[in-house]
């Protein structure tokens, strides 16, 4: 159970119980008890951009991972996470683990390998943490839950030198590198720095990140995510293929990655890419050079206040990700299609107003709609009687991210 009280410290909503003791040495005691959160995110635009360098629109939201944390004196990190079986690992062995990818333990000791590399000294810790982030819903459980592990870290043992930047950063590398999933750096960054962002990964060892200032609350629509209630079990191979296929589309170009590739050469090349990479990898590079320029012209219309040009850019984004993209539907997939069979049911029930897409990886999870509110009541209800009860949930941003701790 959380602290009634919490203290908003500029970019990250943190829960403290008591005071940290001043101490020459920055040291901190075992009697103590900390409380860490960091927030999920959704992805507005910029549908699997990031890994290529591209730009993208995300935003923090009101579903977040907290965690109460007590030093334990031992070289053990012990993780107790509500609904999972509790994770331990030994400070004294931050290599790769191979039989240890795709789990939790994987990350914790990624996140850590990373802050040792830096030269933090880090001491075993017990945390007790839960999540109103749901797992597998494109709200990125796994990099709040990343991004909330380097905050720990930070804060307890490093007197918050990194950045929310840096700690984006190490939760990428120990979801790529020790889970196993060669993500982007979106959904960390999204939780890491909080509210409305627009980020440009051209240079992702520094990548531009700008704060948009616009409310949703004042548009006349409300953001709501619908749960298809689909596995991402089985699915690494399929978002591993994206930025795969993508990135052989830059290798015949010569590049590591398409934003370094020129638009227009792309498209002289065609038949020669077609034979080369296959039509798959070519659609879904034609998809990210579009949806790279649709990122920019969202964020303009929400600058201008333009919102209808906004919903306009949304549904573009939606069809892009389906039709080219192609992570709406897992190949072999026919009985189960039930991210499609969400999008079909929302654009039924919303009749050309408001706007709805695919967000974040794909395949499995949720999608993400823009719902009049005058057609709010009617439309969580039906998505309630076809999905069940908790499948419509609505968001708003949160301005918190998670880059330093403040103690009471």
């Amino acid at each position: 159970m959380l602290p009634a009280a919490y203290y908003n410290c500029g970019e990250i909503l943190c829960f403290a119980r008591a005071r940290l003791p001043h101490r020459a040495n920055g040291g901190i005691t075992m009697e103590q008890l900390y409380h860490f959160s960091a927030p999920g995110r959704t992805e507005i635009s910029g549908n699997h951009t990031d890994h290529q360098h591209g730009c993208v629109l995300a935003a923090a939201v009101d579903m977040q991972t907290d965690a109460e944390v007590r030093l334990n004196g031992t070289h053990l990190i012990l993780i107790d996470s509500e609904g999972f079986q509790p994770v331990t690992v030994d400070l004294d062995d931050l290599s790769v683990h191979e039989d240890e990818k795709n789990t939790t333990a994987s990350l914790v000791r990624g996140v850590a390998a990373a802050f040792q590399a830096r030269g933090c000294k880090l001491q075993g810790f017990d945390a007790k943490i839960s999540s109103t982030v749901l797992p597998g819903s494109g709200l990125s459980s796994s990099a709040a839950f990343e991004v909330l592990i380097g905050r720990i870290l930070n804060g307890l043992f490093f007197e918050n030198k990194l950045s929310a930047i840096e700690i984006a950063q190490i939760g990428q590398y120990a979801e790529n590198v020790y889970f196993g999933k060669p993500s982007g750096l979106m959904d960390q960054m999204a939780s890491s720095v909080g509210g409305l962002v627009f980020i440009d990964f051209a240079d992702p060892k520094k990548p531009v990140v700008e704060k948009v200032d616009f409310d949703f609350s004042h548009c006349g629509h409300t953001l709501c995510i619908i749960d298809s209630h689909a596995s991402h079990a089985d699915l690494t191979d399929e978002y591993a293929a994206i930025p795969t296929e993508m990135k052989q589309v830059a290798a015949f170009f010569g590049k590591e990655v398409l934003n370094d590739v020129d638009e227009q050469s792309f498209y002289a090349s065609l038949p020669a890419l077609r034979e080369s990479c296959g039509d798959r990898a070519v659609l879904r590079a034609m998809h990210f050079f579009e949806e790279n320029q649709r990122v920019k012209f969202q964020v303009r219309a929400l600058h201008n206040d333009n919102f209808s040009a906004f919903l306009t850019y949304v549904n573009d984004s939606g069809r892009s990700s389906w039709l080219k993209l192609q992570n709406v539907t897992a190949l072999g997939a026919a009985k189960h299609q039930e991210m499609a069979f969400t999008l079909a049911l929302c654009k039924k029930l919303l009749d050309g107003e408001g706007a709805v897409r695919v967000h974040g990886g794909g395949f499995a999870g949720t999608v993400q709609a823009y719902v009049p509110l005058d057609m709010l009541d009617a439309f969580k209800a039906e998505m309630q009687s076809v999905f069940g009860e908790k499948s419509c949930y609505v968001l708003s941003v949160r301005s918190a991210g998670g880059t330093k701790v403040t103690i009471e």
